[in-house]
């Protein structure tokens, strides 16, 4: 659906909160033990945060943390890379190396 529009619109969460939420490559492993456990096939997709422009938000989460939140839609054009989640039996997740 995203592929066909050229934007991605959010999660069922997403569109509750009013915006696309995002972590960090720091944020990640939280992000998935906290939000994903024991879920598989997931896909990280990182993004280029320059390309979003003004609609992307760094605000207080987590901890004080800031953690970036899309108000709007994301092009597609701004996705840098696509690569699946390995899913531990634990229900942890290998966390891929990213390079900033």
């Amino acid at each position: 659906m995203a592929e066909q529009a050229g934007v991605y619109r959010g999660s069922a969460d997403d569109n509750r909160d009013g915006f696309i939420h995002f972590s960090t490559a720091e944020q990640l492993a939280g992000t998935l033990a906290k939000h994903y456990a024991g879920k598989t096939g997931l896909k990280l997709i990182a993004v280029d945060a320059e390309a979003l422009g003004p609609a992307l938000r760094w605000e207080p989460s987590r901890g004080g943390a800031l953690f970036p939140h899309l108000y709007g839609e994301m092009p597609l054009g701004a996705v840098t890379l696509v690569q699946d989640i390995a899913s531990r039996p634990d229900g942890g997740h290998d966390v891929p190396e990213l390079v900033p």
